[in-house]
């Protein structure tokens, strides 16, 4: 069942948001807006989540604050790599997690955090471990990025791909199971973890790992579940039979389900990062499925709202 609702993936980050479009965030911030009424108005007690900041900044949650949009939403999500992307040191979790909190009064939810085995696979576990041990205590919800290696066939989604160099490859090697669906090793301490780490993993358009996806999360004993529904495929053929088996397939699990990526004929610029043409467009595939997953009717978990100390 879904159990919050994202507005928007990164937007403080270049590769999910236009900073030629849109540089002091105003066109997101006015989207924002939209489609955080556009929720409540379909299901007044489902937590809607302002998309993870990545990098974390303060400065961000001010901005947004000033035009408005943190009445608009009931979490604050952060996201962070510190052993892959980010310019800090892994034990300065619990100081992000701080600087938040000094700008807001919102719960703060770890939506995506993750170590690649791009350099070897020991570091991953590792990190695993050391992640769990500095935010358990700290913050109600944690999605480890992610079950599945990305295939190498595919392409991450980012702006620049391979101009990134080893930034850009890293994206390849997030899962807990390599590219076959095998095991890491830090599968096995991820499993002693749950269920107070939950999993962020991302399905694309008739994803062939989604089945078997069930199953690992199932052995792993993960309750809590990140994923998207994307704006930019609602306009595929037969995309609504695509996002019903999804939902179905999902529905063990405690859903924070992610609305994101412009279609390329609506956006200002054709590129999945451009802001909207029109606000009300994506604020209307919102509604659309928070009525068709998650109406008035459906119960939710407000308690999960509860920061921790």
């Amino acid at each position: 069942m879904i159990e919050a609702a994202m507005i928007w993936n990164e937007p403080n980050n270049k590769s999910h948001w236009d900073p030629e479009i849109d540089p002091e965030w105003i066109l997101f911030a006015d989207m924002a807006k939209a489609a955080g009424e556009a929720i409540r108005a379909e299901n007044p007690r489902l937590p809607r989540v302002l998309g993870g900041m990545s990098p974390i900044d303060p400065m961000f949650v001010t901005r947004l604050a000033g035009y408005g949009v943190l009445d608009h939403v009931d979490v604050l999500a952060v996201h962070g790599f510190p052993l892959d992307w980010n310019l800090w040191q892994i034990h300065e979790w619990p100081a992000k997690i701080a600087e938040i909190r000094a700008v807001t009064a919102l719960p703060i939810w770890v939506t995506e955090v993750g170590v690649s085995t791009f350099g070897a696979e020991e570091v991953q576990d590792w990190g695993l471990r050391r992640t769990a041990e500095l935010l358990t205590r700290i913050v109600p919800r944690i999605h480890w990025y992610s079950l599945y290696d990305l295939p190498r066939a595919w392409e991450a989604t980012t702006r620049h791909k391979e101009a990134e160099g080893s930034s850009y490859y890293r994206h390849f090697y997030m899962g807990l199971l390599r590219e076959d669906g095998s095991p890491k090793p830090a599968a096995e301490s991820f499993a002693e973890l749950t269920p107070d780490l939950g999993i962020c993993q991302w399905f694309h358009f008739e994803d062939h790992r989604l089945d078997d996806a069930v199953l690992w999360m199932k052995r792993l004993g993960v309750r809590h579940l990140r994923t998207g529904l994307s704006w930019a495929d609602s306009f595929r053929p037969d995309a609504l039979r695509w996002f019903d088996r999804q939902m179905e397939a999902l529905d063990d699990f405690e859903v924070t389900v992610t609305f994101c990526f412009t279609p390329e004929h609506r956006g200002i610029a054709p590129h999945h990062t451009s802001a909207p043409q029109a606000k009300e467009e994506f604020a209307e595939f919102c509604a659309a499925m928070i009525r068709r997953y998650a109406g008035s009717s459906a119960p939710t978990r407000r308690a999960a709202l509860a920061t921790t100390s």
